[in-house]
């Protein structure tokens, strides 16, 4: 599996290429966005926001308007709001500085495995949801409220895919995890709840999804 690591310190970047070199993946290392946005496609990237010639997120923007390939942001800024503009933007997962390399592979290996099963899936032939005012489409990925459509990154997308699939019904954290990430490994992270952040304030009603406390989550019908 080839990895591309955008970072621009070498204090950070050497030891990780290292262990993951360690681990048997290949590496390429780009310590600007242009040198990332130049790169072969790779398997998987893993992207810092702080570069020296442009931002992290404008290099997440140009990469997945591209590709498909998983892009994993690995930065020092850990607010909910640069977690949330990340993901809008297609990252697939995000890390906070300072991480284990553990942690990071087994992200790496949750996103890849994600996107290998998202290729090999056939259509589904029931693929039209429809909740109220809700409507989900899952053939075409496209999901309107009335008359707008919302726009979704892709894991928004299979997040509320899968709710909407079971309206009024509690999905479990775990099987989110399971079925959307491909992982039932919860860590630190918060990335499922800013997605579920994220999806509230897209849908204008923060009510289409309620979170039951240690459980999961469950779509309630909003007319």
């Amino acid at each position: 599996m080839r990895v591309l690591i955008v970072e621009d310190e070498d204090a950070i970047a050497e030891p990780l290429a290292a262990g993951l070199v360690r681990e048997g993946f290949e590496v390429e290392r780009a310590a600007t966005g242009q040198e990332a946005l130049d790169a072969e496609a790779p398997d998987v990237v893993l992207l810092d926001l702080r570069l020296p010639d442009m931002d992290g997120f404008e290099v997440c923007r140009r990469i997945r308007a591209r590709s498909d390939v998983p892009i994993i942001v690995v930065s020092a800024r850990g607010e909910e709001v640069d977690r949330v503009v990340g993901l809008e933007l297609g990252a697939d997962d995000y890390v906070v500085k300072p991480f284990g390399l553990r942690e990071l592979i087994a992200r790496i290996r949750a996103v890849t495995r994600r996107s290998s099963r998202d290729a090999a899936r056939p259509p589904a032939e029931e693929h039209v949801h429809r909740v109220g005012r809700l409507e989900v489409d899952t053939r075409s990925r496209r999901a309107f409220l009335g008359e707008t459509e919302v726009q979704l990154t892709a894991k928004e997308f299979d997040l509320l895919a899968l709710l909407v699939s079971e309206p009024g019904s509690v999905v479990s954290r775990q099987r989110i995890l399971e079925q959307v990430w491909n992982t039932s490994w919860y860590g630190a992270s918060k990335t499922l709840d800013v997605h579920v952040a994220s999806i509230r304030r897209k849908l204008g009603e923060p009510g289409w999804i309620e979170t039951v406390r240690g459980v999961g989550l469950r779509l309630v019908p909003k007319e």
